[in-house]
């Protein structure tokens, strides 16, 4: 596993319902590729290969707008280190979950 994504996906909506329901789609999204992934109440991080998790942040914002709304903002932090492997979540945060 040589990449980590952080992903926040912002569908411009007024309702909160209706954000909730379209960063679920997104989430339902990300899921479906199988790989490790955390939701948290402001961002999903996701392991895996750096191209692949590339082509999932692209397809975010497609979903994000198929699910309804106009426009989507996305913010992302990435961490890719082409030879070798990058720190696992569980690495990073197991020892806060116990």
């Amino acid at each position: 596993m040589n990449a980590s994504v952080a992903i926040q996906v912002l569908p411009s909506t007024q309702d909160d319902k209706e954000l909730i329901r379209i960063v679920d789609e997104v989430i339902a999204y990300i899921k479906s590729f199988g790989l490790n992934c955390s939701v948290g109440p402001f961002e999903t991080t996701i392991e895996g290969d750096y191209d692949t998790l590339m082509e999932i942040v692209k397809g975010c914002q497609k979903i994000a707008i198929k699910a309804g709304c106009e426009s989507v903002s996305a913010y992302v932090k990435i961490v890719y280190k082409p030879e070798g492997d990058v720190l696992t979540i569980d690495e990073k945060v197991s020892k806060h979950h116990r």
